[in-house]
């Protein structure tokens, strides 16, 4: 018998221990996984059979690991292939949901996967699709103009070359269709005297999943829906992998933690009651155990908090990313 793991292959829940004992005190009701990919958080959490599970992906691959689940563990596990944004439509039977959970990273299914194209390594037609999507990054790489385009790169990407690359990608396609490797050839032509730890196309690639998916106003709309749909002493709780995610999550979590004026605008109101408590401040991040064992781990964060109050106005959260919101709406 092989006892050798091809780590490279292998999934692994990030943070998971981390995060089992932030819900563990809460045990014994409902959980719902809004990232539910190949079942890691939710396979943890129904080891204790007094949990049950409502799992949440958008991605199709994942329903035959969602019917094994639901095989499994019978009643205790439900399956709904939305989008987590639209996780208000839920209908919970009883009122004992203690903790809402995102796991906003990719799983290694779905970056080895070519036909989703979410890798600069993958070769073929741009896709970066993870399911329920309106457009692919196909089409947004053959028709976007090439302010937008640079737009996209710049503050999705944080792309220094963001100019150079949107000019060279307008001035290529008008001779042919640009796929994965021409992509990834243009960004190199650009970028061919940088050197950096990173690969030349990360930055790139990163904006144009973002973009395809909206995962900032998807992330947005799933943080104020899961404060809605939480009651009071529940755990809302965010594992991000990069810096746009995080800042969102912080916000969220921070910002609504504290006394404030109800609005920057209208300061002689009367301050607005804390929806949040934090018992960490700071977030919490992978051990270096983990990190040597699952490199891809070395990014994340994870953030979370309990709700203490019953309403919370977030108009000052929606203003805060606006400008985000606004480029996803670019075509």
């Amino acid at each position: 018998m092989n006892a050798t793991i091809n780590l490279e292959n292998k999934h692994f829940p990030v943070l998971l221990n981390e995060l089992i004992s932030i819900i563990s005190p809460l045990y014994g009701g409902t959980f719902i996984d809004c990232t539910f990919g190949q079942g890691g958080y939710s396979k943890k959490i129904l080891e204790n059979k007094e949990n049950n599970i409502i799992a949440i992906d958008r991605d199709k691959d994942v329903l035959t690991t969602a019917s094994k689940f639901e095989k499994k563990y019978s009643n205790r596990f439900k399956f709904y292939n939305i989008k987590f944004s639209k996780l208000n439509k839920i209908k919970l039977k009883n009122n004992d949901l203690r903790g809402i959970i995102f796991d906003l990273g990719y799983s290694i299914n779905q970056i080895k996967n070519s036909k989703r194209g979410l890798s600069f390594n993958n070769k073929g037609k741009l896709n970066m699709r993870m399911g329920i999507n309106d457009f692919s990054a196909n089409d947004f790489i053959s028709s976007m103009d090439e302010n937008s385009l640079s737009k996209v790169f710049k503050i999705f990407g944080g792309e220094r070359y963001s100019k150079k690359i949107a000019r060279e990608i307008v001035k290529i396609r008008k001779s042919k269709t640009i796929k994965t490797e021409d992509l990834v050839q243009i960004i190199d032509s650009v970028k061919k005297y940088q050197k950096t730890k990173i690969h030349n196309s990360t930055k790139i690639f990163q904006a144009l999943r973002i973009l395809v998916n909206k995962e900032i106003s998807e992330l947005i709309n799933a943080l104020i829906n899961s404060f809605h749909l939480i009651p009071i002493g529940g755990v809302i709780a965010v594992v991000t992998f990069h810096s746009i995610e995080d800042k969102i999550v912080k916000f969220f979590f921070k910002h609504y933690s504290e006394e404030r004026n109800s609005s920057r605008y209208m300061p002689n109101k009367e301050e607005s009651k804390k929806c949040f408590k934090l018992i960490n401040k700071k977030p919490i991040l992978p051990s270096f155990k983990e990190v040597n064992q699952n490199p891809p781990s070395r990014s994340a964060k994870l953030r979370y908090a309990i709700k203490i109050n019953q309403e919370c106005n977030f108009n000052d959260f929606m203003e805060k990313f606006k400008y985000l919101t606004d480029v996803e709406e670019l075509r």
